[in-house]
C-alpha cells in the first residue's frame, strides 16, 4: 500500500523537477569545450524559432497541457533537430503517456545529442524504474551522479533508492536513501522510506529518529502519521500513540488510515 503510494507520487515529484531543469537550460546553446562560448550572434535563424517552440511545449507540459507541449515540441524538433533538450523532453511526455518505447527513443536521442548530459541520464533512469529494468535503471542514475556538474544529485540518489527498495534490494536502497538525505534532510519522501524500511527490519528508535520530525511538521501525511502511530504502539509509547492518532484524526478524517485508527488496527 505505502509503496504504490510513495511510487505514483515519485513520479509527480520527478516529472516537475525535469520541468524545473528544462526551462532553466532550454535554449541554451551547446557547445564543443574547445569553442569560443556561443552568443547570440551564433544562433541560426532555425534554432531561434526551434528553441521558442522548445519553450512553448516546456509551457504547456508544466501546465499538464500534455498534446498541445507534444504539437510544439514536434514543431521545435522538424525546425531544427540538434537540441537534445527537445529529444529530452519528448521522452518525459511520452513518459507521462505511458507510451515507453517512444519515451526511451527521446532520451537515447538526446544522449546521442549530448552524452554527458546528467538531467537526461536520470530521466531515463525514471523510465526504466518504470519498466522494472533496475539494473538498467542504476546505470543511468550512476551515469549522471558521475557529473561533477550535476546540481540535482538529492533527487537522482532518491530515485534510485527507490527504484531498488522497489525491487526487493533493501540494504542497497538504504544506502541510495542515506545518501539522499545527506544532501536533502528535509526532502519527506526520502524521510518516509527510511523510517519504513527501519520499521519494517525491527528498528523502531531508529524509524522514530527519521520520521518524527516529519510527523510535526506541515509536510506530515496519513501515511506518515499512521507509520508513526504504528512505531509508537510497537514501543509502548502510550503519550506518542494518542497525540499521532488524534492528529490523525483531525487532519485526514477521511483517509482510510484514520478508519483503522478508530478501529486500532495497528497492523494494516
Amino acid at each position: 500500500m505505502g509503496r504504490r503510494l510513495v511510487s505514483a507520487s515519485l513520479l509527480r515529484v520527478s516529472i516537475a523537477t525535469c520541468v524545473a531543469l528544462l526551462v532553466a537550460c532550454a535554449g541554451v546553446p551547446s557547445r564543443d569545450d574547445k569553442s569560443d562560448l556561443l552568443t547570440a550572434s551564433d544562433e541560426t535563424e532555425a534554432h531561434k524559432r526551434a528553441r521558442v517552440r522548445l519553450e512553448l511545449a516546456v509551457n504547456y507540459f508544466s501546465e499538464g497541457k500534455t498534446e498541445i507541449a507534444l504539437d510544439e515540441l514536434k514543431r521545435s524538433i522538424a525546425v531544427d533537430p540538434t537540441l537534445f533538450e527537445a529529444h529530452n523532453l519528448r521522452g518525459l511526455i511520452y513518459l507521462r503517456m505511458n507510451e515507453y518505447s517512444l519515451a526511451e527513443d527521446g532520451f537515447r536521442q538526446a544522449l546521442v545529442l549530448n552524452p554527458k548530459a546528467a538531467t537526461v541520464q536520470h530521466n531515463y533512469g525514471l523510465l526504466l524504474c518504470q519498466q522494472g529494468r533496475t539494473a538498467e535503471a542504476v546505470e543511468k542514475f550512476g551515469a549522471a551522479l558521475a557529473n561533477p556538474t550535476y546540481n540535482e544529485r538529492a533527487k537522482t540518489w532518491m530515485l534510485q533508492g527507490l527504484c531498488q527498495a522497489k525491487s526487493g534490494q533493501t540494504q542497497a536502497a538504504e544506502t541510495s536513501l542515506l545518501n539522499a538525505y545527506q544532501l536533502d534532510p528535509g526532502n519527506p519522501v526520502v524521510v518516509f522510506n527510511l523510517a519504513t524500511g527501519f520499521f519494517q527490519r525491527g528498528e523502531y528508535t531508529q524509524a522514530q529518529r527519521y520520521l518524527g520530525p516529519l510527523n510535526g511538521s506541515a509536510l506530515a501525511n496519513a501515511e506518515s502519521l499512521w507509520l508513526g502511530v504504528k512505531i509508537a504502539d510497537k514501543t509502548g509509547d502510550a503519550g506518542a500513540l494518542r497525540s499521532l492518532g488524534l492528529t490523525l484524526q483531525q487532519r485526514f478524517p477521511s483517509s482510510k488510515q484514520a478508519l483503522w485508527w478508530e478501529r486500532r488496527s495497528f497492523h494494516e
